[in-house]
């Protein structure tokens, strides 16, 4: 088979490796990729925002399964367009993908087919949601309603904390916030392949979203995560599967807005259960690049299996996957490009590149996140030992890591 993988990050490039692992997979086509995906695959510039560009790629090279790596490629409508051309492309349609291009928009589901999540209300003017935020008191959970790359969230620990974020958010023309209770408990991202009402989940993997140790600091993309999780049990996932993946993949279905593709749920265990803090239309990033190393079985025979209705068989390692998220300093307020990168040949375990680009010089920096570390262990601690001790070989001036990525489940 031709298989077409649409993006540049990590995701990308970790969903470009279990192509290509697959025994299906004869050529591999990258739109645009990265240097890391080109040493795997064959990287074309198209970019990821070009549907028509997209759409005549695959229909130019006879591709045969095309994956979706971004959100906003998938917001564009990509999906429509390339079924609209009898393309095989695996991923939710425009609509299906407001479960993330719209946090209103997942809301109003989940409240009215009962899935658990954090109360919430939804306002599109900052003076009712000042009043709001006022009248419940800190700590209180802002986020903008759309796609934000796994940003535009604030967890506001004081009033101030959250106003600062409405008038942030409401700086932006048309913009609207959903404001939530805050949950507390223990976060972990469970990622299922979906279509229609057929849900089929991946190993569990735990993200790390704030920028610096000890989840201090503002928000990111995710500075590293780790498979399985030692905390999140396999009762814990059939409770998650019964009350969360399933029912909601069952009410978009009933909404007349059925799901296929990676139907990624953050979910939290709470004192008073699991909750949904969000659903992604897409494979978690940084999680693809600890998941997806672990999958044993073909992937891309998983895919075509769940698009034609057959049975879905996935083998995993009992192997930890650990990576750590290398990000330019700075981030997420700003990132770097044109920083020389050395030493990523030297390591021994798997580098996922997420904002890298090749020039004349080597390999340097081009974005917020730049590079994953990624090794494979019998427990997480060895992992943890092994990826910190694979990232010093690493050198770049402007890049940073946290330092406790995996901590909480040892």
């Amino acid at each position: 088979m031709k298989i077409l993988v649409i993006g540049k990050g990590g995701r990308e490039h970790a969903l470009a490796y279990a192509c290509k692992r697959s025994a299906l997979c004869d050529e591999l086509i990258c739109a645009p990729g990265n240097p890391g995906m080109a040493k795997i695959g064959e990287c074309v510039d198209v970019k990821d925002n070009d549907v028509d560009g997209l759409v005549t790629l695959a229909k130019e090279r006879n591709v045969d399964l095309t994956i979706v790596g971004p959100e906003a490629t998938l917001a564009l409508g990509v999906v429509d367009a390339f079924k609209k051309e009898g393309l095989k492309i695996f991923g939710p349609d425009k609509k299906a993908t407001q479960v993330e291009s719209s946090k209103d928009f997942a809301k109003k589901i989940m409240a009215k087919y009962n899935i658990p999540t954090a109360a919430y209300k939804t306002f599109y003017d900052l003076e009712s949601a000042w009043t709001y935020v006022q009248e419940q008191g800190a700590p209180i959970v802002i986020k903008e309603d759309g796609l934000k790359a796994g940003k535009g969230v604030t967890v506001a620990s004081t009033l101030e904390q959250a106003k600062e974020a409405l008038d942030i958010a409401f700086a932006i023309e048309n913009n609207s916030v959903v404001i939530e209770e805050c949950l507390f408990g223990f976060e972990f991202s469970l990622i299922c392949l979906v279509h229609n009402e057929t849900v089929v989940p991946l190993e569990v993997a735990q993200d790390h979203k704030c920028v610096f140790d000890g989840d201090k600091g503002p928000n990111t993309g995710g500075m590293g995560s780790y498979s399985p999780v030692k905390k999140i049990t396999s009762e814990i996932i059939d409770e998650a599967m019964h009350e969360i993946m399933k029912p909601m993949a069952s009410a978009m279905v009933k909404e007349g807005v059925p799901f296929t593709g990676f139907l990624y749920g953050g979910l939290m265990l709470t004192e008073k259960g699991i909750k949904t803090i969000e659903f992604n239309a897409r494979f978690g990033d940084p999680e693809a690049e600890v998941i997806l190393p672990r999958l044993e079985s073909d992937f891309v025979q998983a895919i075509l299996d769940l698009m034609d209705n057959k049975p879905v068989e996935l083998k995993w390692t009992d192997k930890v996957s650990h990576g750590v998220v290398l990000a330019s300093t700075n981030y997420p307020a700003s990132s770097t490009k044109g920083s020389l990168i050395t030493g990523v040949d030297d390591v021994d375990g798997l580098v996922f590149h997420m904002g890298t680009k090749m020039t004349d010089e080597g390999l340097v920096t081009d974005g917020g996140r730049v590079l994953m570390v990624v090794t494979l262990e019998d427990d997480l601690q060895t992992a943890f030992d092994h990826t910190y001790k694979e990232l010093e070989k690493i050198q770049c001036k402007d890049l940073f890591h946290r330092n406790d990525i995996g901590k909480k489940d040892m």
